[in-house]
């Protein structure tokens, strides 16, 4: 039996070099394989990769029927920067592709399905949060605020849907609330946190000030941050929990780190970084 990643992103890479390290057969979906990048992180012969679609779900059943895949780890997704850019086209990857996933789950009647969600989806419940206890209605509170992007609408969809599929059908699936993810990568990528890291490192790099133009890549308070390798073991540990006692989970360190704290992780490496704020910041990503 196989394991099918959709999503050859740093994620994505990142599991299948740990499935494929215990011995485990992977294939590795991606509509535009970055191979050199995926190289860098997994290069394995137990690890397949193969161009593909998760909006096909005719293509997408036949590859889980001829490879003998018992279970699905779901990282493929448009990011936010991109969606902003195309937002019918994240509603396409991100509600149908998951959509497909768990209807494939149903159908082949596998294992298990690890989703791959975010901490955005709660972010608008704390925006008059004080920091000092949750008011008694917090549960309300949270469901009260619609998501402020199109990515964490997605987000949440995609949530629904896998509790939805495990209560209506009966599929094991899992969905994990990763935290800002952050890593070195060498492929394409439009997450928010690498977009961060890039208008930080390439002016320090050439020893010119940082100019902050962009209110998505500064925040206000607190974030929280997590290794994409991290998030890669929750997934291991999600395919491999006997019996998931809930249908999601949040993934993080348990600590926040302000914009500051992020310009002064960089200076670690260069400490000559300046940096010149042109927007103000709002809020979490």
């Amino acid at each position: 039996m196989s394991v099918l990643i959709t999503g050859a992103g740093i994620i994505g890479s990142h599991t299948a070099a740990l499935l494929a390290a215990r011995g485990q057969s992977v294939l590795l979906l991606d509509r535009t394989p970055a191979h050199d990048a995926i190289r860098t992180i997994v290069d394995d012969p137990r690890v397949k990769v193969v161009a593909g679609d998760v909006t096909d779900v005719d293509a997408l059943e036949r590859l889980v029927r001829d490879h003998a895949v018992d279970a699905i780890v779901h990282t493929a997704a448009l990011l936010s920067t991109a969606i902003r850019k195309d937002p019918l086209a994240g509603i396409h990857i991100n509600v149908m592709g998951t959509a497909n996933v768990l209807e494939i789950a149903r159908r082949r009647q596998l294992r298990r399905v690890v989703l791959a969600s975010s901490a955005t989806v709660g972010y608008q419940a704390f925006g008059d949060f004080d920091g000092t206890a949750f008011p008694e209605d917090f549960g309300m509170h949270y469901l009260r605020h619609r998501p402020a992007s199109i990515y964490v609408g997605t987000k949440v969809a995609g949530e629904y849907l896998a509790l939805l599929y495990r209560d209506l059908y009966g599929v094991d699936a899992v969905a994990l609330r990763y935290a800002a993810v952050i890593s070195a990568w060498s492929g394409p990528g439009t997450s928010v946190p690498g977009k961060v890291l890039s208008s930080l490192l390439l002016p320090a790099r050439r020893g010119e000030t940082a100019c902050i133009d962009d209110p998505f890549t500064v925040w206000r308070g607190g974030e929280e941050f997590i290794d994409a390798r991290d998030c890669a073991r929750a997934n291991i540990a999600a395919l491999d929990a006997s019996v998931p006692a809930q249908g999601v989970y949040n993934i993080g360190l348990g600590s926040l780190a302000s914009f500051d704290d992020f310009v002064a992780a960089v200076r670690l490496t260069h400490p000559d970084l300046q940096v010149r704020l042109d927007v103000q910041p709002a809020g979490g990503f």
